[in-house]
This record gives structure tokens, sequence and C-alpha cells, in this order.
């Protein structure tokens, strides 16, 4: 990791670069097994488009989603605040905590995500909030690149510097008139640099805690030249290890939707294989207009339970995003 950089300092603001597309973005999700409770939540500041993007998914144990997307305008860069979800660095490399105050869309059929501005005119609206602290379980993972040509997580065309780290969550969600106190676990992440979504030509990500102590971040990402990127690591005793090889197999529906995954994963330390079962999607898409042309990717987001293979139980996020052409996903069925 001598090709990056990565100091206290980088938990805070970045100076935005020219690039009209900068975006500087954090992310932290959260889960607790005993309610089968679990959300993910992200800002990501487009300062020099003056917008943030703002998104909260909250995954009820009964299937339903609770959600809300929003581009609320900024004028700084300063700090992570917009919509009604703030985020906080309470110490660095050590504890953040973001919380939300403010209204969701209630999906009892999340399929209604692929039709946005049906979900926006129909769905209906609950109050919602959560406020959780989050406190690392690992060390910090990533940094920004010293190295021109050293090569990134997602790719020098969608972000320059990244982190990440294993965490545990303690707080309370309210959805209407349902609650839950969490006692779980979950996974941050801090991006900066110019940013499409659609300069993703398909990758498959997988993050999960299994107890305080276990954990996973796993990226396969295929570029459009065809070389294959894998990224990850493995928390072992909460100390990481860099992967050296990863597999991926993927059960898909009839939507093209993934149901179950199985990851076969070796480190210098330990061969593992691991089986996720998909709780419920959340199918997202972004499209842009670049240089007269449309583009457009899908997003899937899928709350997920996973089983090591000595059987101990996880819970975490999967997330699939592939660029379309002419309305196909370009991954599937890999």
């Amino acid at each position: 990791m001598s090709a990056y950089r990565l100091d206290v300092a980088d938990e805070y603001s970045h100076k935005p670069t020219a690039e009209p597309n900068f975006n500087e973005s954090v992310y932290v999700n959260s889960w607790d097994s005993r309610h089968k409770v679990g959300l993910w939540s992200r800002i990501g500041n487009r300062i020099n488009e003056g917008h943030a993007e703002m998104s909260v998914c909250i995954y009820l144990p009964d299937g339903r989603v609770a959600c809300q997307f929003q581009r609320p305008e900024i004028t700084t860069n300063d700090k992570h605040e917009a919509g009604g979800l703030a985020y906080r660095v309470n110490e660095p490399f050590k504890s953040v905590s973001m919380k939300f105050d403010g209204e969701a869309l209630l999906l009892d059929d999340p399929q209604i995500l692929r039709t946005p501005r049906e979900m926006f005119k129909t769905a209906p609206r609950v109050p919602c909030e959560f406020d959780f602290l989050a406190t690392g379980l690992s060390p910090m993972n990533g940094g920004e690149p010293t190295d021109p040509g050293a090569e990134t997580m997602y790719g020098r065309d969608f972000s320059l510097g990244h982190f990440n780290q294993h965490i545990r969550t303690v707080g309370r969600i309210a959805v209407g008139d349902q609650s839950w106190d969490i006692d779980g676990h979950g996974w941050r992440d801090h991006s900066w640099g110019p940013r499409y979504w659609t300069n993703i030509y398909y990758y498959r990500l997988f993050v999960a805690n299994f107890g305080d102590d276990r954990g996973l971040m796993m990226l396969k990402r295929i570029d459009r030249e065809g070389n294959t990127h894998r990224r990850g690591v493995l928390m072992v005793d909460n100390q990481y290890e860099q992967i050296v090889d990863m597999d991926v197999f993927t059960e898909w529906d009839d939507k093209k939707e993934p149901v179950s995954v199985q990851l076969g994963i070796r480190t210098e330390n330990r061969k593992v294989r691991i089986n996720g079962n998909i709780l419920t999607v959340a199918p997202l898409r972004n499209h842009r207009e670049i240089n007269g042309e449309t583009l457009e990717c899908r997003i899937v987001e899928a709350f997920t339970e996973w089983t090591w293979d000595d059987g101990r139980p996880g819970i975490g996020i999967t997330e699939y995003i592939e660029f379309l052409e002419d309305g196909e996903p370009v991954g599937y069925p890999l």
C-alpha cells in the first residue's frame, strides 16, 4: 500500500478540483441481525454542479423499503449535510455519526423503484428518522494514490481517493409508527474526485459483518477494455487481510436481479467460501446527458444474509452496478 497515502485530514472535506463532475461523498450503512433491519445512506457533494446527491434506503423486516432521494442545493463542500441527512466525524479513523430527520417514501413493493416518476407520485410518505453512532472495528483501508500509475479501487474515472472501514453501529431507526433500537454492525466509506456513475462498466461489491471481529469487503470490477480487477479485504480478528484472488457466482431471477451469491476468496493466510442469500432488492438507475448522449446504468442494492464456511452467520449489502447498452445490463449473467 506504499503507493497510497491516508492522513487524518482525509476524514474531512477536500478542496474541489476544477472538473465539473468533482464529487466528494460519505456513505454509511448499518444492519441489525436481530431485527432483520438495515439501511444505507449517502451524501455526495457535487459542489461544481451546485447540488448534493442525498440517498437514504431502509430495509424493513417485512420486505418493504423506506427511501428518499434528493438533489438539494449546496454552496460549500465544507460539510456533508443536505436534505435532512447529516454526517459528522466525531474522532478521525475511530468514530462518525449519521443522522436523518425527514420524510420517506414507503414502498410495499420495492420494484416501483424501477419507475421513479411513478414512485414519487404515488408512494405514501411517512415521517422517518434515524440516528446512530458508528465506531471503527478495523484499521482504515485505502487512501489516495501517490503513484500516477497506481490503480484506484473503482478506477480513476470514478473516484481518485477512497477509504473504508468496518464499524459497530448503535442507535435508532423510526419509520412511520414503527421503530427499532439498533445494536449491530456496518461499513463506511469516503471518496473524492471526478465521478460519473455511468463510467462504471460493471462491478459486483459485497460488504458484510459476521460479528465484531469478522467481516468482508469484496469488489470485482470489469472495465470497458475487458480487464478484470479484484480488490478487497477479509477482516479476521479485527485485522484486514488483502485478497489475492476471488471468484463470484451469481444466481439470478427472471428480472435479471441477483437472488443468491457464492464467493470463493483467497488471502495469503486462508481460503474461504462464503454464501449469500438476497433478502430484499432495491433496483435503482442513474442516467446522465454527456456530450448530447444519454448514458444509463443500473444499480442493484440488495440486503443480504451471509454464511461463512465455518457456519458463522453475517449480514450486509450486495451492490451490482452495470452500464446499460440498448437497455440491457452488460454484465448479466456473470
